[in-house]
């Protein structure tokens, strides 16, 4: 029973041992800023005097955002781009369609396979 206690309270202190030796990482990086104290403070001064901080966790950055599209011009782009989402993303990851859009785009040429050249000589 003793030995079990001795051989106990040995290991312990070696294993404490072990990561005393370690020291803790220390960041040793320098920073080298780009701009002026006066620079930096007349920046956040045009902030606090417009009401707006950037950094803010509740900054709204759209919320003066006016779009020049309409609606139904932002819907007919995005209904004619589903097909094309539709097949990049199957399980052939899109090679028959883009096989298909370029063998459209060079007309008479044929077929195009997978592994034709681009450029071919």
């Amino acid at each position: 029973m003793r030995f079990k206690i001795a051989s106990a309270v040995l290991f312990t202190a070696v294993a404490a041992s072990a990561f005393a030796d370690e020291l803790p990482a220390v960041a040793t990086d320098s920073f080298m800023s780009t701009k002026t104290r006066a620079e930096v403070q007349a920046e956040l001064h045009a902030y606090q005097q417009a009401g707006v901080n950037p950094w803010s966790t509740s900054y709204n950055q759209l919320a003066g955002f006016k779009s020049n599209t309409s609606r139904e011009a932002v819907v007919a782009e995005y209904m004619a781009s589903r097909a094309e989402v539709a097949a990049l993303n199957g399980e052939d990851s899109g090679s028959a369609y883009l096989t298909q859009v370029l063998a459209h785009r060079r007309t008479g040429t044929g077929p195009i396979l997978a592994g034709y050249p681009v450029n071919p000589q």
